[in-house]
């Protein structure tokens, strides 16, 4: 589902059910680490997958149009997915030692669960269709430039088409529009255009020796330029509510920065403008840093104060493992020099 908030719209009804099966009060350490883990896993797996965020989109988009490169699906994975793996297991253990829930096992559990799912009832047509048509596309969205010339937009356009057409399709355009988020595509727009016109003006080119100047990135290595551009994206965040935004601004300097940079030494910019996008979804720290955050939030689970005890240690570790990744198998790959 190439959407985080819709993932994790969709996810918060499943846990919030759970909950209630169980009979644990909304107000336990229990509900609020099940919905923290929601937004927090759910932020992780932008990193780990290409078509999971719209601001690795905003960003390829930029890579395509100033560096002439595309990005497979699974090329991203490849990079990608290690580093959210690594993540989703220290998220366990963070949540787990910051947030200790009040019990271990719920008596009843697994029968309950068994309970529920039998009151489901067998699979619909539409739910059948809906199935199939989104393995077909993790399936072309997998074998991107690898076992077909078809790239990730066509790919989807196709398949929501088919998703509409009488006697396949599983809904109408009448119920689709009312559910799309049109100021989210003006928005993808307007962050687009401001990174063209940040490059266009001259800006970003400015912006970027003002960095590289103040950090003598000129004659720094690869890593202690991930170093210092994943910092400070991480810091810049917490001001920013959406990081479809904070991409469309930073991006376009973070090309201006790397291609500044590679004129004095041996960088792969591409490679490493992938790695600061990964920084970008880091909104670990604050609910309003990430609209799936406020959704989780929404529910009344936890406070505040709970999101940023475990956001503060989960981000720290999200850095080094960034900082680990960069020195090793970003490097092996080549995605540094």
């Amino acid at each position: 589902m190439p959407s985080t908030t819709a993932r994790v719209s969709c996810m918060v009804p499943i846990v919030m059910g759970i909950i209630a099966v169980f009979g644990v009060s909304r107000k336990s350490k229990f509900a609020a680490i099940m919905l923290i883990a929601v937004a927090q896993a759910d932020s992780i797996w932008n990193v780990g997958i290409k078509t999971a965020a719209a601001q690795n989109m905003v960003a390829l988009g930029f890579i395509e149009k100033q560096l002439g490169t595309t990005i497979s699906w699974l090329d991203w994975f490849i990079a990608a997915a290690p580093f959210a793996v690594i993540m989703s297991v220290l998220l366990y253990f963070v949540l787990l030692k910051m947030m200790p829930p009040e019990m271990k096992e719920i008596e009843g559990g697994k029968e309950k669960i068994a309970k529920e799912l039998r009151a489901l009832g067998p699979m619909g047509s539409d739910e059948k269709k809906l199935m199939i048509l989104s393995c077909i596309l993790l399936f072309f969205w997998a074998t991107e430039k690898k076992v077909h010339p078809f790239d990730t937009s066509s790919t989807t356009i196709v398949a929501i088409t088919l998703m509409m057409l009488p006697g396949i399709g599983i809904m109408t355009w009448k119920e689709a529009q009312q559910r799309i988020g049109w100021g989210t595509l003006m928005l993808f727009g307007v962050g687009i255009s401001l990174g063209s016109a940040i490059l266009s003006t001259k800006a970003g080119a400015w912006i970027a020796h003002e960095i590289v100047t103040s950090f003598h990135l000129f004659d720094a290595t690869g890593f202690f330029i991930i170093a210092v551009l994943a910092l400070f994206l991480i810091v810049i965040h917490l001001g920013f509510a959406s990081a479809t935004a904070l991409s469309s601004a930073m991006i376009p300097i973070c090309i201006s920065v790397l291609q500044g940079a590679a004129e004095h030494n041996p960088l792969n910019v591409v490679g490493m403008v992938m790695i600061l996008q990964y920084t970008i979804c880091f909104g670990f720290i604050l609910p309003v840093n990430a609209p799936q955050n406020m959704i989780a939030y929404s529910t009344e689970t936890f406070e505040v104060k709970d999101f940023i005890k475990t956001g503060i240690p989960l981000t720290i570790l999200a850095y080094l493992v960034t900082l680990l990744l960069t020195k090793t198998y970003w490097t092996w790959m080549g995605l540094v020099l």
